[in-house]
């Protein structure tokens, strides 16, 4: 996350760099510290859910906002527009009156995971209509969509899953889950670090 958020500042002193793109370092900031303070309350045994369980949500608005500002069909990006301000409503509905503050949010959890990667299948799917051809390797968008598409489609099934396996949670089990949440973080924040590299020139040298 560092690594990204430090990448991310040669994007957000560029003036040419797309709106999304330059939010991305505040984002990552405000991750970050959300983070601290979550690991703070958990390591003193007190209930972190009532800023983690916003802040994720928050997190799928971002990222709903950031594929809005990728996708170029109008009616995709009405679509997409929409569920900005749908989803904490709903959300919310779930967090304080069905699953109540003190339980994580699994319900919305989920569908936040498979509402972003349906958007990011989508721009896979415009992106090969394109009637020309993209170098996809300088392509911010695609690094970010691919991150955003491979970490929610496998967080998916842990969170579906997650009342099954708190009942019958062992060490080993709950270390396998942290290991490899840890590699799917890795693999997120990699991706959005490239991104925001991807487009700097590099000289050859002779």
């Amino acid at each position: 996350m560092l690594l990204a958020f430090l990448a991310s500042l040669t994007i957000y002193f560029r003036r040419n760099a797309e709106p999304y793109l330059r939010m991305f370092p505040l984002f990552l900031l405000l991750t970050g510290i959300m983070e601290i303070i979550e690991n703070f309350e958990a390591v003193h045994h007190r209930n972190n859910l009532l800023l983690a369980n916003p802040f994720s949500v928050l997190t799928f608005c971002f990222y709903f906002y950031t594929i809005y500002r990728i996708i170029h069909n109008q009616l995709a990006r009405k679509i997409i527009f929409q569920l900005i301000w749908l989803y904490p409503v709903i959300a919310a509905f779930n967090i304080y009156f069905i699953q109540k503050p003190t339980v994580f949010h699994t319900m919305t959890y989920c569908l936040g995971c498979l509402l972003v990667v349906a958007i990011c299948i989508y721009y896979f799917l415009e992106l090969f209509s394109l009637n020309y051809s993209v170098d996809l390797m300088r392509q911010p968008a695609f690094w970010i969509c691919s991150g955003l598409l491979f970490y929610f489609t496998c967080i998916f099934p842990i969170y579906g899953l997650n009342s099954i396996l708190t009942k019958s949670l062992t060490k080993a089990m709950l270390n396998n889950l942290i290991f490899l949440l840890g590699l799917l973080n890795v693999f997120l924040y990699s991706s959005f670090t490239i991104a925001f590299l991807c487009r700097l020139r590099t000289r050859k040298s002779t």
